[in-house]
């Protein structure tokens, strides 16, 4: 469960969100590829994204990305048994978007993987203003 609110750029939602809002779970394989399962929290300072990925090679299975206030990551599985002239290979993509609070900072995020999960620590700076009061004058 996220701690943080989403926070939206624009008016227009975007529509993987709108469907995973309506979609049940299961549904969600469907269209190519899974959900990773990740928790979110505010720690010393840092925004904490955790996921579970076991039995992923993070230094060439995993892609973490920021564009604009969007942390993206990816991961693909790819499994192959071979036994007494048998063989079964299985192919697994998982994606997972988070919007970062408005004082997140882009320099200084860091990505560790353990025990099956991958944590990213996003930085963040002092709350920044997020409206500014116009003052409207009398035009006569």
């Amino acid at each position: 469960m996220s701690l943080l609110p989403a926070h939206r750029e624009s008016l227009l939602p975007d529509l993987n969100d709108l469907w995973n809002s309506f979609a049940p779970t299961g549904m969600a394989p469907m269209f190519g590829s899974h959900l990773l399962r990740v928790e979110d929290a505010v720690e010393d300072g840092h925004y904490v994204v955790r996921a579970e990925m076991p039995g992923i090679d993070p230094a060439k299975d995993v892609d973490v990305s920021i564009r604009g206030r969007q942390l993206t990551i990816k991961a693909e599985r790819t499994e192959r048994h071979e036994e007494k002239g048998r063989s079964e290979f299985s192919y697994g993509s998982f994606y997972r978007s988070v919007t970062l609070p408005h004082n997140a900072e882009e320099e200084g995020i860091e990505a560790s993987y353990a025990k099956g999960i991958l944590t990213v620590r996003v930085p963040l700076g002092e709350p920044k203003e997020l409206a500014k009061k116009v003052e409207v004058k009398n035009a006569e």
